[in-house]
């Protein structure tokens, strides 16, 4: 009997063991290969349909199917590889998976039962050439050499490796937070997870190929023959939840992962990153020199199966193995499924003839992608099972279609969305089984479009998640001294390469940074932008120069086109403020200082324009001591003086002296002696506001809305304040100093008599703008007394009398009428 033929290419990773199978299957006129997974199986057909017409290459696995009538060669995931074809060529990848704890078994029966009718050819491990060797077969072995050399690089912090990097984490949790942090420090890195989607991983990978980002996190998915341009490869652990326990990966599982680090004839290195234990020294020697321990045992299951009855099935997945190197798999899902079923009370008027109990067996198979959720895929399965088993057979468009209409959601998280791709998953598998379902075409093309749209989703949600893209072509861009295209948009938007990276408001970038950027980020930034936006803030700072369309605002600071350009700090006196510009530091100092210029010239001019009675006041030039000391008085205290402050003053001052000042604006009142143009509300309002500047307090004070003549308040409000305002304090009522003095000239009006009762006339109430009640109230606060007649109201000058008058003449002087003689109004 003539003997099979086995050729064993065994060797480290980047051997080049699968280029050389690919080779070889198609130099046969038919053959397969079996991936441990679907991305490498669409992979490896993506590069085969370029070498060979498309109509002759099959893809098969559990969620897709491409099967051309006339197929000759077929790339498949050894779950899926056809056990009843007669092909020339028979391959299977990574052969030492036969020692995998989950999978094993599959693997094994691969290696068992699958040949070729002309060669088989296994590829994997120089661990399980021992195994082989056992075989019945004609078997030549092929010890491939790595192409490249790999060493330890030992221990280094994530913010230190450098790119070119990927990093390897065991949990999804564990590859996001790792993902953020580098985000964070390096601009950002792709994804690659077993989890993801062929289109997802290949587009992240994309994203690493392309030199968008430098680094990858990746799970131990990326040990399976996953090709990319890495230099290094770090571990954040070397432990690993295997489904059934946390257990430390051996070290072949170590030097598979590791050799993923130099490509082809590039030398690699790998090392051990945040919290990882050190690796000994002489299992760094081993990993190496690629020497791991030999594989003793394989995982088996029977495939032989019995589908008589229950127990007979039962019974043939217990079967043990008759041979020395073969081990009973722990309870596959499949088979816990199976047994948990069988008991099922749900079930149990359903008579389990061997077609329907080969039927629930198939259905028990369906893989659980999502895993997070345990009792729904039990769900999936009897739902499942319960339609094939009914008397049509098929699970139903409506039932499809209300499956895959909860899914047909593209909101949400990086979580969300990997979970509806892994359900849409497992209806794409139940979809590529034949005859399990009605238009079974449509439902396979309806899942692979939402799987798609997801997995673009998903990828840009990782993206957009994972990688700041705009720090990212910084790093690549001020590494390689590239020049960058910056744009500075209508709407001040400020983009480098496509990517926003802040608003131009005003005269300053104001960067768009994410929570945690670093200060390298923001240097980076800003040095992108200099070569753009310093010229634009130029032109920005002499289109105000040459328009001057700038205002103060009562917060202090100047604007142009509503941002603030400076913001006014205390000087050496209240009308001589000084400027901090608000511009960035991006513009020269020669460019500053011409600003600074402008704005201190344009604030000079306003207050010198708005202000102009008390700048003339300052400025007044006059000899004699009796005007200078008023004049000084009045600026000093804003232009409003209280008449009883300063009656020393006045006595002092002559007809031609008071002239001197009416010129310049004085008004001598019954009350007050003040600047009557600085009562307008322009005045008011930049009085006020350079005085809280000067002062550094009072920021919560506010004028009182201009128009009001007459402010009932119980607030307390600071009378000081208010006097500057032009207000003048009677107790709770403020009254505007100009109004008080027309109150008191129509006072004076009405009584041409000393001591006459005054009537109160309704232009007094509507000079004042205030009730009849608050007007009585008002009076008596200013020393008249109350009098009311026939339905009338009277009122007559009452002074309080503060000490003992010994003189008529100083009584009369006190009344309104004596004052009136006295004022020297005219």
């Amino acid at each position: 009997m003539t003997k099979n033929k086995i050729t064993a290419v065994l060797g480290p990773t980047n051997t080049g063991k699968t280029h050389l199978a690919i080779d070889t299957m198609l130099s046969f006129d038919s053959g397969m290969i079996g991936f441990p997974l679907r991305l490498l199986a669409r992979e490896v057909y993506d590069k085969v349909i370029k070498k060979i017409s498309l109509d002759k290459v099959a893809l098969i696995t559990g969620e897709e199917k491409i099967i051309p009538s006339n197929a000759k060669y077929f790339l498949c995931t050894v779950e899926s590889m056809p056990i009843d074809k007669d092909l020339e060529f028979v391959g299977v990848d990574e052969i030492q998976m036969c020692a995998d704890h989950e999978r094993g078994h599959i693997f094994t029966d691969r290696l068992l039962n699958m040949r070729g009718t002309k060669l088989t050819m296994l590829m994997g491990s120089s661990t399980i050439k021992k195994i082989i060797s056992k075989l019945d077969d004609d078997i030549e072995f092929i010890n491939r050499e790595r192409l490249s050399k790999l060493t330890y690089a030992g221990h280094k912090k994530i913010s230190r490796i450098n790119r070119k990097t990927a990093i390897i984490a065991f949990s999804a949790e564990e590859v996001y937070a790792i993902a953020e942090l580098i985000r964070r420090q390096k601009g950002g890195a792709a994804i690659v997870m077993g989890s993801l989607s062929p289109k997802t991983r290949n587009a992240q990978v994309e994203l690493y190929q392309s030199g968008d980002v430098d680094f990858l996190v990746a799970t131990d998915a990326i040990g399976m023959g996953i090709n990319m341009d890495l230099d290094y490869v770090y571990f954040s652990n070397l432990k690993k939840f295997d489904g059934r326990k946390l257990r430390k990966l051996n070290l072949s599982e170590i030097g598979q992962i590791a050799g993923r680090a130099g490509r082809y004839l590039n030398d690699g290195s790998f090392g051990i990153t945040g919290d990882c234990k050190e690796i000994k020294a002489e299992e760094v020697d081993l990993l190496e020199n690629h020497k791991f321990e030999e594989i003793r045992t394989l995982f088996w299951r029977n495939s032989n199966l019995n589908f008589n009855n229950p127990r007979s099935l039962i019974k043939s997945l217990e079967e043990k193995p008759q041979r020395e190197w073969l081990r009973k798999i722990h309870e596959c899902e499949d088979e816990k499924a199976l047994k948990f079923f069988l008991r099922d009370k749900n079930l149990e008027n359903i008579d389990f003839d061997s077609k329907t109990l080969s039927l629930l067996w198939e259905c028990c198979q369906i893989p659980d992608f999502v895993k997070k959720t345990y009792g729904n895929h039990y769900e999936v399965i009897e739902n499942v099972f319960k339609f094939l088993s009914s008397e049509k057979g098929k699970i139903t468009d409506e039932f499809m279609r209300l499956q895959l209409m909860k899914l047909d959601k593209l909101e949400g998280n990086v979580d969300s969305l990997s979970n509806r791709i892994a359900n849409v998953r497992t209806w794409s598998y139940v979809s590529n089984k034949n005859n399990w379902i009605e238009n079974q075409e449509y439902w396979i093309e309806k899942t692979k479009l939402l799987e798609d749209r997801l997995s673009d989703r998903l990828h840009e949600e990782l993206t957009k998640t994972f990688i700041d893209k705009r720090a990212s072509i910084l790093a690549r861009g001020l590494k390689q001294d590239m020049e960058f295209k910056t744009e500075i948009l209508e709407n001040n938007d400020v983009k480098i390469d496509d990517q926003f990276i802040g608003k131009i408001n005003g005269l300053k970038l104001e960067l768009d940074l994410k929570k945690g950027a670093l200060e390298t980020d923001i240097k980076s930034l800003k040095k992108a932008a200099r070569q753009s936006i310093g010229p634009e803030l130029e032109k920005r700072i002499q289109n105000i120069i040459d328009t001057g369309l700038i205002e103060l605002k009562d917060d202090f600071k100047i604007y142009w086109n509503n941002f603030a350009i400076a913001k006014l700090t205390s000087g050496h006196d209240y009308l001589s403020p000084n400027i901090d510009l608000i511009v960035d530091d991006i513009l020269e100092q020669d460019q500053k200082q011409k600003l600074n210029l402008f704005i201190k010239k344009w604030l000079k001019n306003k207050i010198d324009t708005v202000l102009q009675s008390l700048i003339d006041l300052k400025n007044l030039k006059e000899k004699k001591s009796s005007i200078k000391a008023l004049a000084y008085q009045l600026y000093e205290n804003n232009g409003v003086l209280k008449r009883e402050d300063i009656s020393d003053y006045l006595k002092n001052l002559e007809q031609v002296d008071r002239k001197i000042l009416r010129d310049l604006g004085v008004k001598f009142g019954r009350y007050h002696v003040f600047l009557y143009k600085l009562i307008k509300p322009e005045p008011v309002t930049i009085r006020t506001l350079l005085w809280k500047n000067y002062h550094q307090k009072y920021f919560k004070l506010k004028p009182p809305t201009f128009g009001l003549n007459f402010i009932d308040d119980n607030d307390n409000k600071n009378k000081n304040f208010m006097l500057l305002c032009g207000f003048e304090k009677f107790d709770n009522f403020f009254i505007r100093i100009d109004i008080l003095e027309r109150l008191f000239m129509q006072i004076i009006n009405s009584g041409s008599e000393e001591n006459k009762e005054i009537k109160l006339v309704p232009e007094m109430l509507n000079l004042l703008g205030c009730s009849k009640d608050n007007f009585k109230k008002l009076i008596i606060k200013m020393n008249y007394k109350i009098i009311e007649k026939e339905g009338e109201i009277f009122f007559r000058y009452l002074p309080k009398k503060k000490f003992k008058k010994t003189k008529d003449q100083k009584i009369k002087k006190e009344n309104p009428f004596g004052v009136l003689k006295n004022l020297n109004l005219n």
